[in-house]
């Protein structure tokens, strides 16, 4: 298995390349997006920079419901093209990184005047399994109330008609945005997080590079290229702004949020997507430790680097959980964790947040800046395919040597180099469990290690065997952090707890736990001083409290 370094601690290299080197592409935004363009112009031939402002995934792409999911609502709105192209992705994705686009299946409960009806949902998940091109095991079975509430119990027996039941994936989306990042540095590609681009560069009125500051020094440098892509999400328009051409469509930006609870408090079997009482649709998730349940949809003009879950929000989510399951009392109290995010989409005039369409844009600007906006987590390969096929056609009329079409869908992601199908990972998690079981791991652990890593996690056990740390779960945390640092561009203890690992949102209670060991190796590798680490210690505190307390006196 190849390991690409991709450390912090050769930043400096890193932009030294960017500012001495011509590129063919500069991408703005490490979202999955960006990272889905960056793999696909890279491993196309391109030379290619991909430049975020914070960290990768910072943004929408470490906030959805992360989910793979074929839209089962945009059925209802008639959007056949977007269910069809999905769909399909979904397949596809969970071939590249089967152990991070995993199998799950999501029961649709039909209730007493709720927004599907027996009939109209048979048909509707037929339509979808076609579109899907779903096969198998995995196409769609119609339920009784009988067999539903087997499935699962909680569902409301007085108002329960029956069921669907049908395929999913679920996936963690900033885990599956490093790895599209990290398999582009195979094809070439360089990318650098905490990078702001400041300005665009121009040559004869045409965009031809861009101005970027380096907000871990302060230096400023210029990075020259023939196109500029912007996949900034809901930073679209302010680029276009820094252009001088916002003008025609704009972006719409819309909230969602969800809560993570412990498992113990909403002991679903299962997924499920059910309704609430104002006519939309939730997805109530199990995962681990925790279930976690999403999601708002309204429209948000406030800060966007500060999104976050209100109490509003919340109080909203618990009511449609507590309305659609009569067992379940849940309270704000019970909230361990929560995150929001902004979905940038675009704007149609007389529509609601809940009726924008998902489908995604291509804007070029009279100066070249090519800007791509809207679209679905799920979609994010074929968004890059369709923005990149605009550069290599622009190449072509200046006879560039670029002919390769898309095959991304061919790429296995890092972490898959042996998975051909999820029954692989299946094993490969037993037999990571029989190697660490006897240093007190459960299976829980391993599932972790596995479903985060593939089988980057013999690079993760190897440094975990080199340690010194007396206790083990601590060495194995430790061991993670110094991969994160080494392969992975971690640059800072956030980095660390929230996006490489998901911890903030499905195990908030071990932060506090590795708090201590995490900061102190911090200390050690980065030789930074006790102001730096009290900062961080200050900004991780503040993080776990803005996540999961929902007291009403919160400040």
């Amino acid at each position: 298995m190849q390991h690409i370094e991709f450390s912090n601690l050769n930043r400096a290299k890193y932009i030294e390349r960017l500012e001495t080197e011509t590129f063919d592409l500069v991408v703005i935004g490490g979202g999955i997006t960006g990272a889905g363009i960056a793999l696909d112009s890279a491993s196309r031939g391109l030379k290619v920079a991909l430049l975020e402002k914070n960290d990768f995934a910072s943004g929408t792409s470490s906030k959805s419901t992360k989910l793979i999911h074929g839209g089962l609502r945009y059925l209802k709105q008639f959007d056949f093209w977007l269910v069809k192209e999905v769909g399909s992705e979904r397949a596809i994705v969970h071939k590249l990184a089967p152990h991070l686009v995993l199998p799950e299946k999501m029961l649709l409960p039909l209730i007493e005047n709720g927004s599907y009806g027996k009939w109209l949902t048979s048909i509707g998940l037929k339509v979808y399994d076609i579109l899907a091109q779903v096969s198998g095991d995995d196409k769609r079975q119609m339920l009784e109330k009988k067999e539903a509430l087997k499935l699962e119990p909680l569902l409301p027996k007085k108002i329960l008609n029956g069921a669907g039941y049908y395929a999913e994936y679920r996936t963690d989306d900033a885990r599956l945005t490093i790895e599209n990042i990290k398999t582009s540095l195979r094809f070439g590609a360089q990318a650098l997080n905490y990078v702001t681009v400041t300005d665009f560069i121009y040559k004869k009125e045409k965009v031809a590079g861009v101005k970027a500051k380096d907000e871990v020094s302060g230096a400023e440098f210029n990075i020259n290229s023939k196109y500029v892509i912007s996949a900034a999400g809901p930073w679209v328009d302010d680029l276009r702004v820094l252009n001088n051409s916002k003008k025609g469509k704009q972006l719409h930006l819309t909230k969602g949020v969800h809560l993570v609870f412990p498992f113990e408090k909403l002991p679903v079997k299962q997924s499920v997507y059910f309704d609430i009482p104002d006519g939309r649709m939730m997805f109530a998730i199990p995962r681990g430790k925790i279930t976690y349940v999403g999601t708002t949809d309204t429209n948000y003009n406030d800060n966007k680097d500060k999104v976050r879950t209100d109490i509003a929000d919340a109080i909203y989510l618990i009511s449609a959980v507590n309305n659609m399951f009569p067992d379940i009392h849940l309270e704000l109290d019970d909230i361990i964790s929560s995150w929001a995010g902004l979905r940038p989409l675009i704007h149609e005039e007389g529509k609601s947040a809940s009726e924008l369409s998902r489908k995604d844009e291509i804007f070029v600007s009279d100066t070249g800046l090519i800007s791509i906006a809207g679209g679905k987590l799920t979609g994010y390969r074929k968004m890059a395919e369709r923005v990149v096929d605009r550069v290599v056609e622009k190449l072509k009329l200046e006879h560039e040597m670029v002919s390769k079409k898309c095959f991304t869908d061919k790429i296995s992601l890092c972490g898959n180099d042996n998975f051909k199908k999820f029954k692989h990972v299946k094993k490969y998690i037993e037999k990571v469990h029989e190697r660490i079981k006897p240093d007190g791991f459960s299976k829980h652990d391993a599932w972790f290690l596995v479903t985060n890593y593939g089988e980057q996690t013999e690079a993760i056990l190897a440094l975990y065997y080199q340690r010194k740390e007396k206790d083990n779960a601590t060495k194995l945390v430790l061991a993670e952090l110094e991969y994160g640092i080494d392969c992975e561009m971690v640059e800072n203890p956030m980095d660390f707890f929230i996006r490489r690992t998901g911890r903030l949102y499905f195990d908030i209670e071990s932060i506090k736990t590795y708090m201590k060991p995490v900061l102190k190796e911090f200390k050690t590798i980065f030789k930074s001083d006790d102001a730096q680490i009290s900062v961080w210690k200050e900004t991780l505190q503040q993080e776990i409290k803005e996540h999961s307390d929902f007291s009403l006196n919160r400040a």
